[in-house]
């Protein structure tokens, strides 16, 4: 059987027509844990589950082990259900690998094998063992990658998510919770469930939002760039004294900063060289961020090219110094603040 579609699974879920072997991977993690449960519900339902439904750690498991279980027969059942979470198999090596391939050339019947990845990826480009492993796998049963969902199939799964919960939510404001928490799933949910439980039978408004929604990494420092680029340097200050507190490394602050200010950078000199906005989504990894150069429209047309420059520039110096511990940290930050500020107002487009 070859790769299938999240679709297809559901419907086999559904008709409890199951192939021997499932691998779920991808990005999606949250959804990847959800298949995962649904096969073992299904697959080991039937008899006593101490024996048709077996559950083992990947990285705590041989092989040996796991062939055991899944070639011992179901109890009072058609079938049994093996499921193992993070099997590394780049990690093994010799008579181990072997055994892995034996097993899932030789699959029986009566067992529904799930592999599933919670805790890594792969590359199975470079990866020699796992580009083995789908291959062997597609031929034993079914591969399933879970792709992340777009910001658009987010909002839509959240508004519907307040309505079975008996509250109402917008996409505008849906797209609101994405913008403060992310894109992951379970973050995501999690915050709904916190707007609704607030909501009650109401509506989810974009003051609950900001009021309630926990800030991810990425918004707390897009808010930071924002009051830069205003000339705000109170609140950009109060934004910094807040990332310290709350112990987030400002190597990382430093690389979501930069992202920011290369946004800038690559759609004003796209919108000057004759193209779209877009443009640099053709030509660097935008996948599902688009909404970045969306955003980076709107403030690009208030600063050359040349001062933008002079931002990453900046910037650079700043990365430099934090990295090669040249100075407090704390100081190398405020100082890059009070640099990137002078630099905007200084060079604003008339």
């Amino acid at each position: 059987m070859p790769e299938i579609t999240e679709t297809e699974l559901k419907k086999q879920i559904e008709k409890s027509d199951f192939a021997k072997l499932y691998f779920l991977y991808g990005e999606e993690k949250y959804l990847v844990g959800y298949y995962a449960h649904r096969l073992m519900q299904k697959a080991g339902a039937k008899g006593p589950k101490d024996f048709n439904l077996q559950k083992f750690d990947g990285g705590d498991t041989g092989v040996d082990r796991i062939a055991a279980a899944v070639e011992a027969l179901p109890v009072m059942a058609e079938r049994k259900c093996v499921a193992v979470a993070d099997l590394d198999v780049n990690a093994m090596r010799g008579a181990e690998i072997q055994k892995l391939w034996e097993l899932l050339d030789g699959l029986p019947d009566s067992c529904v094998l799930v592999i599933y990845l919670l805790a890594f990826d792969f590359d199975e480009r470079r990866d020699k063992n796992w580009k083995k492993f789908l291959t062997k796998a597609n031929k034993a049963g079914a591969t399933v990658p879970i792709r992340k969902r777009t910001p658009a199939q987010l909002e839509k799964l959240l508004c519907a998510g307040a309505a079975k919960r008996g509250c109402g939510l917008s996409r505008p404001v849906a797209a609101r919770v994405l913008g403060l928490c992310g894109t992951d799933m379970q973050t995501a949910r999690n915050e709904l469930e916190k707007l609704c439980a607030y909501a009650g039978s109401g509506e989810v408004t974009s003051e609950m939002a900001d009021l309630l929604t926990v800030k991810n990494l990425d918004a707390r420092v897009f808010d930071l760039s924002k009051a830069i680029l205003a000339g705000n340097s109170d609140r950009a200050y109060r934004i910094l004294d807040q990332l310290f507190s709350q112990n987030e490394e400002p190597v990382a602050v430093l690389a979501v900063l930069s992202g920011a200010y290369l946004d800038l950078y690559r759609v004003k000199v796209s919108v000057q060289s004759g193209f779209s906005a877009a443009e640099p989504a053709k030509h660097f990894n935008y996948a599902r961020k688009e909404f970045r150069l969306t955003h980076a429209e709107r403030e690009a047309g208030n600063y050359s090219a040349e001062t933008l420059r002079q931002c990453l520039n900046v910037l650079l110096e700043a990365d430099m110094a934090l990295k090669g511990a040249r100075g407090d940290r704390r100081t190398v930050m405020e100082k890059l603040i009070a640099r990137l500020i002078w630099i905007a107002e200084k060079g604003k487009d008339d």
